[in-house]
């Protein structure tokens, strides 16, 4: 994979003016180190299909900013209170969720890798070359990183999608401009997803059905973020539609008999499961030698449930870590894509919430096959909607682990009296709670963006 790319200076002046609004916090000093890494200074501006298609190919920045702090503050994991004193000030507040505006890279770093995709929008009819199809696919992974990453902003920063108040709910600032001279404001909820819907449904047709590379996008990739999407606004019917054309495209699932118990790294990178790659950098606070998964998820699978064994490791202490992370490497960065395993579980959810249990059970029971231990799975069969719905949200929680996807799971069924959950943190000291739609499950803004942007800052 290349992962370097041409930044021309005409792209660094702005890139430098999105960093004054953006991240004032960083020096000028870190802001030039930060530009100078770009090569090939020479040119002023992209002439070529090719310049646009080097972004593209710039992993760290287009596929590698998703925020982490959902992660960090959601409930799979457990700190010691030694670990807890060990971590930076905002990681401590994302894990006892404490008010606190010192956001830094979580909310700036995805406002950055939209910057881009705004550039390569607005260059793509001023560059010359390629074929329609060609441009078409710029255009469509432009549009589709740009709506994931709004997606991301909104599930910190925005409250969860409620019809009831979407329409007056504070939404997140959506950027659909390059130009800084664009103060930014905040939306409403509805305006937000219905901005972040547009842009997914301009990139269908112009994206290939399967990518040459799982770093790009492509018509099943946006399928699957609709579906994630509409899951996250409880419209069922729309998250089982896009659920399904995403598996219709491309609907591959591991044999996890096929995997080692015993591999550090159990998952590569580009697995048979990913549909779309991408990422969050590995916050101190999820760390392997830290992060101690919540024992009684761990004890709710089964001894013939491979998962038991492949996505953790003991240890020393006799707790559990996770290591079954789809980036394929060691650290604590969180695989934040699309990949097949998610989409089986929206169909199941939407399937039985729609009337449909069959549907439902089939899609379980065919993921949960490659999940155990060759000739040891017995198929569910439960005809009562409400428990085999219970049943999915359970095995969703223990397949999809620290994916950024617990966070927004969390605040859309607290709408929900029957699945709403108080959390808990014990430190010893301490003890901290979050109750459902609780202020903390939105995270205040970078006070630094909130004072030169005028933004209004959540409470």
């Amino acid at each position: 994979m290349k992962n370097s790319y041409n930044i021309k200076p005409g792209f660094s002046s702005r890139l430098l003016l999105l960093l004054f609004w953006l991240l004032p916090l960083f020096s000028l000093n870190a802001c030039k180190k930060y530009l100078d890494a770009k090569p090939d200074q020479s040119i002023a501006t992209p002439s070529t299909i090719e310049d646009l298609e080097g972004i593209l190919n710039a992993y760290g920045t287009i596929n590698g900013r998703y925020p982490s702090a959902s992660e960090v503050a959601s409930d799979d994991f457990y700190l010691t209170a030694t670990d807890f004193n060990s971590l930076i000030d905002p990681q401590r507040f994302y894990y006892s969720w404490q008010k606190s505006p010192n956001f830094v890279g979580d909310y700036t770093s995805p406002y950055l890798a939209i910057e881009y995709t705004n550039i390569l929008l607005e260059a793509l009819p001023e560059v010359s070359g390629g074929d329609a199809a060609r441009r078409n696919t710029v255009e469509g992974n432009a549009l589709f990183v740009r709506a994931s990453y709004h997606y991301a902003l909104a599930q910190l920063y925005a409250k969860a999608y409620s019809k009831a108040s979407a329409n007056s709910d504070l939404g997140i600032a959506l950027r659909l401009t390059s130009d800084i001279a664009v103060r930014p404001v905040r939306s409403t909820v509805s305006e937000t997803y219905n901005t972040i819907l547009n842009d997914l449904r301009r990139s269908v047709p112009l994206l290939p059905a399967i990518p040459d590379v799982k770093y790009r996008s492509s018509k099943a990739a946006a399928y699957g973020m609709l579906a994630r999407l509409y899951l996250s606004m409880s419209d069922f019917k729309n998250a089982g539609l896009y659920a399904d054309s995403a598996l219709n495209r491309y609907n591959k699932l591991i044999d996890y008999n096929t995997l080692s118990p015993a591999a550090a790294i159990p998952f590569k990178q580009f697995n048979d499961e990913v549909i779309y790659d991408s990422r969050a950098g590995g916050p101190q606070a999820l760390s392997q030698s830290k992060a101690k998964v919540d024992t009684a998820l761990f004890t709710s699978y089964a001894q013939q449930d491979l998962r038991k064994t492949v996505l953790f490791k003991t240890n020393a202490d006799g707790s559990r870590a996770f290591k079954g992370n789809y980036t394929g490497v060691a650290g604590a960065s969180l695989f934040t894509g699309i990949a097949t395993n998610e989409l089986y579980f929206v169909k199941a959810e939407a399937a039985v919430r729609n009337g449909d249990s069959n549907k439902a059970l089939e899609a379980l029971n065919t993921l949960l096959f490659t999940r155990w231990k060759k000739g040891t799975f017995i198929p569910y069969t439960i005809t009562d909607p409400k428990q085999l719905l219970q049943l999915i949200l359970k095995e969703r929680r223990k397949d999809l682990l620290f994916r950024s996807l617990r966070w927004t799971d969390l605040r859309r069924l607290n709408l929900d009296p029957d699945y709403a959950k108080t959390l808990t943190r014990n430190l010893n000291i301490a003890t901290y709670s979050l109750e459902p739609n609780g202020l903390r499950y939105v995270f205040q803004i970078d006070q630094n963006a909130v004072n030169l942007s005028g933004l209004q800052q959540n409470p």
